[in-house]
């Protein structure tokens, strides 16, 4: 097994100690337009950080022991090399794209993600809001360790990205030099990832890099201030509420879903998916709208309505 560092484990103490300066800057030097700090609001985040710490370890034996096996399975192997770790690294970030972005498409997935988007402010303890129910991702990166990638290499790769983005949550930086905003995730690029906004709406995906949504349709540049939060946001700083008021929303829709497809639509649906009217309530197609769906003109992918993730957050507001 790979000998590599908890690079989480030894971050932690930096984590704290750039928090706690944030805080200092934003009370001496404040910016009345940011979203800046509630105390309530940072400490949930960092109720929620400690809480993942807790259960990731309760999801890790089976996952692990789900990637062991697939392992075992491949007679493919990836040593870990001075060179090949860079590599390793590049491949994690890319399965890290898709991950994020079917956890912003998929119901069943964001009711884990949106934990992380909960919070209406944007600071550095907002990283730190992370879900309990962390058991979501593994599939992604299944064809990393399927091509000869130990999981422990994985963990590290994971981890890198993790610290990676801890700086990116913060409004005391506008913007990097052009040529490091063309490659890298950026505060700016990730203020809009967490901007409700319509525009603004699932968008940005990137954990290290910014290629992938350049390279797949998904990159917006900032160009307003983004208002943080959900489209319609919750109103509780519970831990536990955060935690599970998506899942508490799923089951009362599929409890009350008139039949199988709609209980599918409902747990694997876009947030917000709604079945379809009955035929007769349904307005007549003509000429003009027969070819007719909502897209980015620009981009081409489906864009998510204004409402699109409300539904869960009125029952748990």
């Amino acid at each position: 097994m790979p000998n590599l560092p908890d690079v989480v484990l030894w971050s932690i103490p930096a984590f704290v100690l750039l928090a706690v300066i944030e805080m200092v800057s934003v009370r001496i030097h404040p910016d009345d337009d940011a979203a800046g700090y509630g105390t309530k609001d940072a400490a949930t985040s960092l109720g929620m950080g400690l809480g993942s710490l807790f259960f990731d370890l309760l999801w890790k034996s089976p996952i692990v022991a789900i990637y062991m096996a697939v392992y075992e399975l491949t007679p493919l192997r990836v040593p870990v090399l001075w060179w090949t770790i860079p590599l390793m690294l590049l491949a994690q970030d890319f399965f890290y794209y898709w991950s994020h972005r079917g956890h912003h498409v998929i119901r069943v997935l964001w009711a884990c993600h949106v934990v992380h988007h909960s919070s209406r402010k944007f600071n550095l303890t907002t990283a730190l809001r992370q879900p309990w129910t962390g058991l979501t991702s593994w599939p992604f990166y299944l064809p990393m360790v399927a091509l000869g990638v130990h999981p422990a290499a994985l963990a590290f790769c994971s981890s890198v990205s993790l610290v990676y983005q801890f700086w990116i949550h913060t409004e005391r930086i506008d913007k990097m030099p052009r040529w490091f905003e063309s490659a890298f995730n950026t505060p700016s690029h990730h203020r809009v990832h967490h901007a409700s906004q319509g525009g603004y709406l699932d968008r940005n995906f990137g954990g290290i890099l910014i290629v992938w949504d350049r390279l797949f349709g998904s990159w917006v540049a900032e160009t307003e201030r983004p208002v943080y939060g959900l489209t319609k946001n919750i109103t509780t700083y519970n831990p536990l509420r955060v935690a599970t008021h998506e899942y508490t929303a799923i089951a009362r829709d599929v409890r009350a879903a008139a039949n199988w497809r709609e209980r599918a639509g409902r747990l694997l649906g876009r947030p917000g998916w709604q079945p379809a009217p009955p035929a007769a309530a349904q307005t007549p197609l003509t000429e003009s709208t027969a070819h007719t769906r909502v897209t980015d003109p620009a981009e081409q992918i489906p864009v998510t309505e204004p409402a699109a993730r409300t539904q869960a957050a009125e029952s748990a507001a």
